[in-house]
């Protein structure tokens, strides 16, 4: 699954494939289903409209790793383009990243490469 979202108004291409829980480990030496996991218990039971920071408890802000989502982002725009750079220098290019604007765009993408793994 591949889509194009817009980022400080640069367009971003985003990819999901099998290979993605690979790349990610291969990237940051940490297992992309794990993370995942803890990631979803935090927004867990919340629609795409509260999947904002202020709709979130302190216990689970506690619980919530920015950079997992930041490493996923890239490890979706790295499957998409191979030469994209390494990922502080890749986040250099944009003077502004809003990761909560980002997140509801690619949660489908993120969806998809946990189906795709149940199949097999």
């Amino acid at each position: 699954m591949e889509k194009t979202i817009y980022v400080d108004n640069k367009p971003v291409r985003l990819k999901s494939t099998a290979a993605l829980p690979k790349r990610y480990k291969a990237q940051f030496r940490r297992d992309y289903f794990a993370d995942l996991f803890k990631i979803a218990k935090v927004f867990e039971g919340k629609d795409r409209k509260e999947m904002d920071l202020k709709h979130i408890s302190y216990e689970d802000l506690s619980c919530l790793d920015l950079d997992v989502l930041y490493d996923i982002i890239w490890t979706l725009a790295k499957t998409a383009d191979k030469n994209i750079p390494e990922p502080l220098e890749w986040y250099d290019q944009f003077e502004r990243f809003d990761l909560m604007k980002v997140l509801p765009k690619v949660g489908e993408l993120i969806s998809g490469s946990v189906s795709q793994s149940k199949k097999k």
